[in-house]
């Protein structure tokens, strides 16, 4: 029978996966306390990075209908819940994890589907949500001038050959 702060736990992390885009498990062995101070800092404002117990996080994913990462419960593990950009998130583990061997990113799940390391690498290489809208509507607005130049071009190309034409009936009837 689970005790009552067991319980508590696991509501807690289940409303965590829940409420979260994304959540990448990390293996933190051999960090010390201020390096762990300093990754939850290097993931940004939108993420909690919390040590969990494994047993409990198994129970809350899968109660929160994740069970794709039940295999990467071994070992210490520390959860990175992400509510905002992933893509901040994973950069931020990535470099980290670069600085600090000791940090091992395990995988994790991204709306609903699960990511390896590896394509959790991936996803840090991607610019941010910011930077790639604003190319959306760059490339947008270009589209959006070509079509309005084609708009000015069909009225103007048929007024021109309008007027070939009555050049011509003009030059053929002065002719005769």
């Amino acid at each position: 029978m689970p005790t009552p702060d067991k319980a508590a736990a696991v509501a807690e992390l289940t409303d965590k996966f829940r409420s979260s885009n994304a959540a990448v498990l990390t293996e933190y062995r051999g960090l010390t306390v201020a390096q762990l101070k300093q990754l939850r800092r290097s993931l940004g404002e939108n993420s909690e990075y919390a040590v969990v117990k494994n047993t409990l996080t198994k129970i809350a994913a899968n109660e929160a209908g994740i069970n794709t990462l039940d295999d990467l419960f071994t070992g210490p593990t520390a959860v990175a819940f992400v509510t905002g950009d992933p893509v901040e998130s994973a950069k931020g583990l990535r470099d980290f994890a670069k600085e600090n061997p000791n940090l091992v990113i395990k995988g994790g799940v991204l709306d609903g589907k699960a990511l390896s390391a590896d394509e959790i690498k991936k996803l840090a290489d991607l610019e941010s949500r910011e930077v790639l809208l604003a190319k959306l509507a760059g490339a947008m607005k270009g589209k959006q001038s070509q079509a309005a130049a084609l708009f000015q071009a069909l009225p103007s190309k048929f007024v021109r050959t309008a007027e070939a034409l009555r050049a011509k009936k003009a030059e053929q009837g002065g002719a005769e």
